[in-house]
């Protein structure tokens, strides 16, 4: 189906008084099968993950494998896929990337942030969503000020909408829901990360901070791309990058001592 501008807007303002299952049954009813959803696997994840299985277990849900995961994100993500009976598909960094990363991926996580989650998710994601109609994901308002502004469908500068059932939701409402269902928690929630992502850019919250105050701390940004303008504009090479990054000169040896 072809939704107009106006349609879509319409649709949206709409949904902000329906529950996420009536949005994400419409989206499925819509748009299956060129319907895809995306999951980081954490604890705020499992809420929506449940529902698609519960609406659509077939519907493919995309996992970023950015090979930075923590090992309990991993083990998090084959429980809930088996639990759930979830169609995971796994999206990895573009092989064409593979001799730059060998060079320079250690220092590219302090030095250009943006780039690394780029090469590790955000083009990823743009080749995986090639030929699909809609994308679900699980962001809400209340993570971040961006978020905030946020509609429940936004369609995309290349005609894919992008449908955000949970949006209206809050943390107190995912963990009612988690309560009510019996559904399990990623293991480093209970240790002080509320929100996950890849080691290098996640750390500890304390009691009262943000949910997502925790990752990319002292890095100047607060998302990875994936909901921002990036995800719609940004395009790069290895070509184009190499030139930019310069190998540090190998340390000198040390003279043994005599």
């Amino acid at each position: 189906m072809d939704l107009s501008s106006a349609e879509i807007a319409r649709l949206s303002l709409s949904f902000e008084a329906q529950t996420p299952q009536e949005i994400i049954a419409w989206a499925v009813d819509t748009f299956c099968p060129e319907i895809a959803a995306s999951s980081s696997f954490q604890t705020q994840s499992v809420p929506l993950l449940h529902m698609i299985s519960q609406i659509r277990p077939e519907m493919r849900i995309f996992f970023l494998d950015t090979h930075y995961h923590f090992w309990d994100t991993l083990m998090f993500r084959e429980q809930l896929e088996r639990e759930l009976n979830l169609n995971v598909v796994e999206l990895y960094p573009s092989k064409s990337w593979w001799q730059f990363l060998h060079r320079f991926g250690r220092s590219l996580v302090s030095e250009d942030p943006d780039l690394c989650c780029f090469i590790r998710k955000v083009e990823p994601m743009q080749k995986g969503v090639v030929g699909l109609k809609a994308w679900i994901t699980g962001i809400r308002r209340d993570q971040t000020s961006q978020r905030a502004s946020a509609r429940i469908l936004e369609l995309q500068p290349d005609g894919l909408l992008k449908v955000n059932p949970m949006l209206n939701w809050t943390r107190a409402d995912v963990a009612d829901y988690m309560q009510t269902y019996n559904l399990p928690e990623h293991p480093m929630t209970s240790l002080g990360y509320p929100s996950i992502g890849c080691m290098h850019c996640t750390s500890k919250v304390k009691a009262g901070q943000d949910e997502r105050s925790g990752r990319w701390v002292g890095k100047g940004k607060t998302e990875c791309g994936l909901h921002t303008h990036m995800f719609q504009e940004k395009k790069a090479s290895p070509d184009d990058m190499m030139g930019q990054f310069v190998l540090a000169p190998d340390p000198k040896p040390q003279q043994e001592e005599k």
